[in-house]
């Protein structure tokens, strides 16, 4: 296929089936978010077990991206989307029947493995069956749009079934999902491989050393404070942080490819949508906590709220490439990111009674993401050389789900750090419920009853000033995340023009 020959049925098909697993993957990500109640009732973890079981499914996916995408341009990507279609299946039964927390933990990680094997097929499967530049530009945008959809549904799909079913319900739809995909690929998706030979297992190893440290600090620091363990992980995590580069610099067939950062639309790119996705995760695990701790909504009830910020993520997402067509991408991020900043300042002022404003303000913000997922990725992906697309991909994906998952762990961690500081058990309580009371506001929401109303109120003022301080962190790393696109990214020329010039290149991000 010639860099401009159109793509067929087949093709169109082949991105219809591959949106499947890229939307149960975006759902996967935030789909605990609105069960936490309800599972910390059946499986009582502990607040660190809580923030791993948001947390390890990402971890995992970001640590393994790169090693799985590089495994996947050597074995087959499809070969590789199926392979993780059917593990991924299999993880999401042993989430949803986890008996304890423990178990749950591992199972996400499994889930993460899993996940990882699929993320960069798809895209490096779209990459690969579109290649004329305007319909490759459409097709990544789908890409992000269903990545995007997921995430924005997982909390309202999650409600529902856990208000329906039980809490671990939701990760069941990965079945049927795993069947249509194993029947369809063979009839519609092309197998494609670019290298030869086996991955550096060592480099794979300094890949998760160099992360899993870095996140146990961020938790710990958070839970007891600064110690030698947070001072000793964090220098095993930046040691081999310093020992992955170098390897990689050093190989003549490395994990990941170095000089891919040399480009200045790539490297920003990538920030940007680390940046935004930080923010995203961080804000929307406190967001779905005050619908139900704060605002004492059902689950279900709160899926339906956050009904509104999915429309607006999907509005984003859909609309950002058609925009971009006319207007440099560059411009579109910078200005919706500065947009968010009205969402970031509402929730930053909210109170125990603003569920309203709690709402909007995030509706912004998921509007920023949506835009961000879709311009940011097709840049990324673009301004690499073709036979280095999966290399971008599984970067582009990884920093994304890494993302999410850091702004869980450190906005997370920050607020649980502020509610401790900042909270007063009653007097006369128990010690034993007193210390319960003292760790979060589950703890507290669990002691209703036991504990006067003003107490409970007391609790819940000091976890929405956690949202407070969060919301306003956030928004000050969006804030450079928008100058970042307007200086570095606003010479790039929007979609259209670049197509219209017909030059040899599949994406805006080409021309840098």
């Amino acid at each position: 296929m010639n860099a401009r020959q159109a793509a067929g049925r087949r093709e169109w098909g082949g991105l219809a089936l591959l949106a499947l697993p890229t939307m149960l993957l975006g759902l996967d990500v935030t789909a605990l978010y609105l069960v936490v109640p309800g599972l910390a009732v059946d499986l009582e973890p502990t607040a660190t077990e809580t923030l791993w079981i948001m947390d390890a499914y990402g971890f995992f996916i970001a640590g393994l991206l790169i090693t799985m995408g590089t495994s996947g341009d050597r074995i087959g990507r499809r070969r590789s989307l199926m392979i993780g279609m059917a593990a991924f299946a299999a993880a999401s039964v042993a989430v949803a029947f986890a008996p304890t927390a423990l178990w749950l933990i591992v199972a996400r990680a499994l889930l993460g493995v899993a996940g990882a094997a699929l993320m960069p097929s798809t895209l490096s499967l779209i990459s690969t069956m579109f290649t004329d530049a305007r319909q490759r530009a459409s097709a990544i945008g789908v890409w992000a749009t269903m990545f995007a959809a997921g995430m924005a549904v997982g909390p309202v799909v999650g409600g529902v079934m856990s208000a329906t079913f039980w809490w671990g319900a939701v990760f069941l739809i990965a079945v049927p999902v795993a069947v249509l995909v194993l029947i369809g690929a063979p009839a519609l998706l092309p197998e494609s491989r670019t290298r030869a030979g086996r991955p550096d297992l060592l480099s794979v190893g300094l890949s998760l050393v160099a992360m899993l440290p870095i996140v146990y600090a961020i938790k710990h620091a958070a839970a007891d404070g600064m110690d030698l363990q947070v001072v000793a992980a964090v220098v095993v995590g930046g040691g081999a942080t310093v020992a992955f580069i170098r390897r990689q610099l050093r190989l003549s067939e490395p994990l990941l490819d170095m000089s891919l950062f040399t480009g200045r639309a790539f490297s920003a790119a990538l920030f940007v949508l680390l940046i935004g996705l930080v923010g995203f995760g961080g804000v929307m695990f406190l967001v779905t906590q005050y619908l139900q701790l704060v605002a004492e909504l059902s689950p279900t009830t709160a899926g339906l709220w956050m009904g509104p910020p999915a429309l607006a993520m999907l509005v984003g997402a859909i609309g950002a490439p058609l925009v971009a067509r006319r207007v440099s991408p560059g411009i579109v991020m910078a200005g919706t990111l500065a947009l968010s900043l009205a969402g970031y300042a509402l929730l930053a002022v909210a109170g125990i009674d603003s569920k309203h404003g709690v709402v909007a303000g995030f509706a912004v913000v998921y509007l920023g993401l949506g835009v961000v997922a879709a311009l940011g990725t097709d840049i990324v992906v673009g301004a690499a050389p073709s036979e280095k697309s999966g290399s971008a991909a599984a970067l582009s994906e990884t920093v994304q789900e890494l993302g999410v998952a850091v702004g869980v762990a450190l906005l997370g961690s920050f607020t649980t750090a502020l509610y401790r500081g900042n909270i007063e058990a009653p007097s006369g309580l128990p010690e034993p419920a007193a210390e319960i009371y003292r760790n979060d506001l589950a703890g507290a929401s669990s002691l209703e009853g036991r504990i006067s109303a003003d107490a409970l109120d007391h609790a819940r003022t000091v976890f929405t000033g956690g949202l407070n301080a969060a919301a306003l962190a956030a928004g000050i790393a969006i804030a450079v995340a928008s100058l970042v696109c307007f200086v570095m990214l606003r010479h790039l020329r929007p979609l259209g023009a670049e197509i219209r010039a017909a030059e040899p290149v599949t994406s805006t991000s080409g021309s840098v």
